[in-house]
């Protein structure tokens, strides 16, 4: 029989543990909440009113509701309160002495059966449970920021949690309409183990101006989809909290992909703390507020620009394959002329054949009309030749992911093309100055990446080699625009800014499955429930293809050279034997034949 609980107690009303307390109470529990003075119960009663005033509001909640969750909490300012509880639950701030003496003077005053629980999302539960005479009854139960919200629930257990208390508290999370995890004790546990890298590896790139802060936030948000671009979510979080976070990773792992970017203590040390304060890597307009303000790295966003452009109207795509394919209707529809440069007639027209059945299927949702199908196909030449690429302003290569191809087409492009004409790669992990120098004119080529489905994805990343000229980088940019999408400006290094930043996350999810510290079903639910990421890890891996990600994941090992980009070794393992994901039919899942 699994216990009952009636009563919990939650010690600590800041934001978080007057959260958790509300979604005891939301599910009729009785709760008794613990401060260490009065003013401190009534700010946590503040943060109680509020809330539950919000919900009445949205109509989440009657006002009946609401005054009877609110008449089931006790509040207190006496841990003695706290001895007829089922369960406790600490909320207080993330310091390992503070939860230790806690922890010891809740052991003393708790009955004996109660489990004592912790809200810590980096601190190890095996010091806290070694403070007390019960550690086999002491757990961690990390509830997610607004925990009233928040769908995820981190059940952390040590090497000496009794099963019975496992199996309980995860029986009572799934109560409260939580998706709980059960999780080994190490720094990060999986939400933040996987987060708080990529958090740190974007600030490292910022510090190291590879790329703007709107460009790093705007390259993770539409090209993987993330609610929040990286910098904008530490802002969230707080660059204190996700230093202290990150240090703590660092001390357990001593990987450097965890060791805090110094941008992050400096921040912290000058108090811009974020959101909290109105001012992180962004500036609000006040403390607390969620509103941007445009400050001095603001873009102005007006006025001519500091570099002339080219003028581009006729565009040559060599390739036709998926990612060309979807260049093409991209130019198409925007009103350039496009040449499309094949291996062989038969493929020219079956690329056209596809774009005219993407089109086709506009017309039919309403996105496009009949004239603007046709005006956009009659805009689509064909050539077999690279010679009939002579006269265009632009060239985007778009062939398979092999240097030595991508080389000798761009020496064969700097024949024929018209001098100032624009070549440009769509590579997503090659370096593009190797590009750059097969030709005799380094400086007009580019990088432009698009994102596959190319003509729904918003991304293009716009590569700049050392070679590149102002005005062809700009006249990228302005190009991008000109399609409707967004552009970002990035360094060439492998990975860019998209993949530079995901697939070290991806693969450091790959070490963790190997590592058996978790399933691949639970880090896939931490990931898209407490992070709100649109798929999971592994879900990624399989659509992405492994064989894919592991040329990108050796890449950016082969180019940074730091341990912790290594690839996993269980992906290489996967891709030796075949399981290449969705498009086997097996990956880290298996998939029914179609």
């Amino acid at each position: 029989m699994a216990r009952e609980f009636r009563t919990v107690g939650v010690v600590g009303l800041g934001t978080m543990g007057a959260g958790i307390v509300e979604v005891f109470a939301r599910s009729g529990l009785h709760v008794v909440a613990a401060e260490v003075d009065d003013e401190a119960v009534q700010r946590g009663r503040t943060h109680l009113e509020t809330s539950t005033a919000r919900a009445v509001g949205r109509g989440k909640l009657t006002q009946q509701d609401a005054d009877e969750l609110l008449a089931r909490i006790a509040t207190t300012t006496s841990l003695a309160d706290l001895a007829d509880v089922d369960l406790v639950v600490e909320a207080v701030p993330e310091h390992l002495d503070l939860k230790a003496t806690l922890f010891a003077e809740l052991d003393a005053v708790c009955c004996p059966d109660a489990i004592l629980a912790s809200n810590t999302s980096s601190l190890s539960i095996t010091e806290l449970a070694v403070r007390t005479g019960r550690p086999g009854k002491v757990i961690g139960m990390h509830f997610f920021n607004p925990a009233p919200v928040q769908k995820l629930v981190e059940l952390v257990r040590t090497v000496v949690t009794e099963q019975d208390v496992v199996d309980d508290v995860r029986a009572f999370a799934a109560t409260l309409d939580k998706v709980p995890v059960v999780i080994g004790d190490r720094a990060g546990f999986i939400a933040n183990a996987l987060l708080f890298g990529y958090l740190n590896h974007a600030a490292q790139m910022y510090e190291a101006h590879y790329a703007s802060r709107e460009d790093l936030d705007a390259a993770m948000r539409y090209g993987c989809g993330y609610p929040m671009g990286p910098l904008a979510l530490l802002d969230l979080i707080g660059i204190d909290t996700s230093y202290e976070i990150l240090d703590t990773m660092y001390r357990e792992s001593r990987n450097l992909m965890h060791a805090p970017a110094p941008v992050l203590r400096q921040m912290t040390t000058a108090g811009l703390l974020g959101r909290k304060t109105g001012r992180g890597f962004y500036t609000y307009a006040k403390p607390h507020s969620s509103e941007v303000v445009p400050d001095a790295l603001t873009p102005s966003g007006a006025g001519a620009p500091e570099v002339a452009g080219r003028d581009v109207q006729r565009v040559g795509v060599i390739g036709t394959g998926t990612m060309a394919t979807g260049i093409v209707e991209v130019f198409a529809r925007a009103g350039f002329d496009v040449i499309v440069r094949g291996r062989s007639q038969s493929k020219i027209d079956r690329c056209v054949a596809t774009v005219r059945k993407s089109l086709d299927k506009a017309v039919v949702r309403g996105r496009a009309t009949e004239d603007d199908r046709d005006a956009a196909l009659a805009r689509i030449t064909g050539t077999t030749h690279l010679e009939g690429l002579a006269d265009v302003d632009l060239v985007v290569e778009a062939i398979a992911e092999e240097l030595d191809v991508k080389r000798a087409v761009f020496g064969a492009l700097d024949e024929v093309c018209k001098p100032g004409a624009i070549l440009a790669t769509t590579t997503s992990s090659l370096p593009v100055v190797e590009c750059a120098a097969a030709t005799s004119r380094p400086q007009d080529v580019v990088g432009l990446h698009f994102f596959n489905p190319a003509p729904q994805m918003k991304l293009v990343e716009v590569v700049s080699t050392i070679t590149t000229a102002p005005e062809v980088a700009a006249s990228a940019r302005a190009l991008c625009e000109r399609l409707g999408k967004v552009p970002v400006s990035c360094g060439d290094q492998a990975g860019f800014i998209v993949n530079a930043l995901l697939f070290p996350y991806l693969n450091d999810a790959v070490k963790m499955l190997q590592a058996h510290y978790a399933t691949a079903d639970d880090i896939d639910a931490a990931m898209k429930t407490g992070c709100a990421l649109p798929m999971g890890p592994f879900e990624l891996l399989d659509v992405v293809g492994l064989d894919v990600s592991l040329a990108i994941q050796r890449s950016l090992y082969q180019e940074f050279r730091l341990s912790g980009l290594a690839p996993a070794p269980l992906l290489e393992h996967l891709v030796t034997a075949g399981r290449l994901g969705r498009k086997t039919g097996h990956g880290f899942r298996d998939y029914a034949a179609r």
